[in-house]
């Protein structure tokens, strides 16, 4: 069994796109969802298998990166997956019109054999 065996994805709205949600699904790993960073952060402190991050943030500004920083502070040798943008037009799907799931997921597939191999 693998030792780590968790994406934990913290977002920044509660509607996660499907393109994200099939990714995470063909990746064949349990997926921990939260969209609140300051939960986010909390989790990955208790949490001891987990094998990537992925900060979903669709804000302007630095968020995402503060929260990427203090996730590398706590475990320096985590993946960090950032997707961040600006929101186009307000729908839950945003993600999808701008992300191939195809594409996606073979990120967080190369994300994840680079994270057993290390």
């Amino acid at each position: 069994m693998m030792e780590h065996n968790t994406i934990l994805h913290i977002s920044d709205r509660a509607n996660s796109s499907n393109s994200v949600l099939a990714a995470f699904k063909e990746t064949g790993y349990e997926v921990v969802s939260t969209n609140s960073p300051t939960e986010g952060v909390a989790l990955l402190y208790v949490m001891r298998s987990v094998a990537l991050v992925v900060l979903d943030n669709r804000a302007r500004g630095q968020a995402s990166f503060d929260v990427a920083r203090s996730l590398r502070e706590i475990r320096p040798n985590i993946p960090v997956m950032l997707m961040c943008g600006d929101q186009i037009d307000g729908s839950p799907s945003w993600t999808d019109k701008c992300v191939s799931k195809g594409k996606l997921t073979y990120a967080l597939q190369h994300l994840l054999a680079a994270e057993s191999v290390a």
